[in-house]
């Protein structure tokens, strides 16, 4: 996921398409049935979404803030 998120991949289908291709490439077993399949699209659309928010909201709790210091 986090190779996906540096290339700027946005949390959509299509995404989550080149994560089960890349998956099924490695070896792992995805059931053909299609009702499995849309489920676990689903559940990995879902868990990068919750990957790129945590990683941007970390990146931008690390970047300096703009300005000097309040008075």
């Amino acid at each position: 996921m986090s190779e996906l998120h540096s290339v700027g991949k946005e949390p959509n289908r299509e995404t989550v398409d080149e994560i089960i291709a890349g998956l099924e490439a490695m070896g792992n077993y995805i059931s053909p049935s299609e009702a499995t399949r849309r489920e676990y699209r689903n559940v990995l659309l879902e868990e990068y979404r919750e990957f790129v928010e945590t990683h941007d909201k970390a990146k931008n709790d690390a970047a300096p803030s703009s300005g000097g210091p309040e008075r």
